[in-house]
């Protein structure tokens, strides 16, 4: 079996919001974001938070910073093959390969909030 892993990042700090993996054909990608921002959705709707921007984003400054940060979610991916070696799993079964993966995005974002952490300390 082959398997994808799918991430939805915050653009501002490029945190991991949300993991899975599903398996590899012409769909996962895009039922993968459907449960993604449905979950995000909802966990908004649940928490009273509005989102910052508009909604209409696409042609605004906003979408053109947003196409800059894709770095960060890249970098996520970097990170999770060579230093969470998940580039070649050594476990079977898609339940397995997702826990696996949701730990080691769990773990890049540990490192990332440290990283941030310091960048905050050095700015004040």
């Amino acid at each position: 079996w082959r398997f994808m892993g799918h991430t939805l990042t915050d653009n501002r700090h490029g945190l991991i919001a949300s993991a899975m993996v599903t398996t590899a054909d012409g769909h996962a990608e895009r039922e993968a974001a459907k449960v993604m921002v449905g979950d995000a959705r909802q966990v908004k709707d649940e928490s009273g938070r509005a989102s910052a921007g508009p909604d209409e984003i696409a042609g605004s400054e906003g979408y053109a910073i947003s196409q800059q940060k894709r770095k960060l979610i890249e970098q996520g991916f970097g990170w999770a093959k060579t230093v969470g070696h998940i580039r070649q799993v050594m476990v079977r079964g898609i339940e397995r390969v997702d826990q696996m993966f949701v730990l080691t995005m769990a773990a890049y974002n540990l490192t990332r909030m440290r990283t941030l952490g310091q960048i905050r300390l050095q700015a004040m």
